[in-house]
């Protein structure tokens, strides 16, 4: 595992394969967060307790700097086809048919709480999903989404958070 500096990852939270996950500065990976994925996290994240980041070795999941994901959310990299092939994760990738390869939180992108993010969607640069919401396809930037399955439901003001972003020393 590669971490930077200003670091806390909670004793309780499990990371099934730390050689294959890169956490940048300023990063909080609270407890009962499992990760079984690659995973490369930028600067300033949050992961919140009880977040799953699932997929296996196959899978990557890339966080962009201040991106976030809310408690009890879950972010599913590589997902069985359950049209082909077995279905379980311990049964070898030969005999398995999967759908997935990389799932993206760009920068300033949020997970709200209890959500669930599915394989192969890129969260566009400050998209937000709501509360109890399920994504399927990928987002455009600086728009909420909410529901299941969630749509475009307004859009966010850019302005103050990139100006906050500036003031920590990142160029945008």
């Amino acid at each position: 595992m590669k971490i930077g500096v200003d670091v806390r990852v909670s004793d309780k939270a499990e990371i099934v394969r730390p050689e294959l996950v890169t956490i940048g500065n300023h990063v909080s990976i609270d407890s009962w967060v499992y990760i079984s994925t690659n995973v490369k996290m930028g600067d300033y994240i949050h992961i919140a307790p009880h977040v799953s980041i699932i997929g296996g070795s196959e899978a990557t999941l890339i966080m962009g700097d201040f991106s976030n994901i809310g408690s009890g959310s879950k972010v599913v990299v590589i997902s069985d086809n359950f049209k082909e092939g077995m279905v379980n994760p311990i049964v070898p990738l030969e005999h398995r048919k999967v759908i997935g390869d990389t799932t993206v939180l760009e920068r300033f992108a949020v997970v709200g709480v209890n959500s669930v993010v599915l394989q192969d969607v890129v969260m566009a640069e400050g998209s937000v999903l709501g509360a109890n919401s399920l994504l399927l396809e990928s987002t455009e930037p600086w728009t909420v989404y909410a529901g299941s399955p969630a749509k475009p439901i307004g859009k966010r003001d850019k302005t103050s958070i990139l100006k906050s972003a500036k003031e920590l020393g990142y160029e945008l």
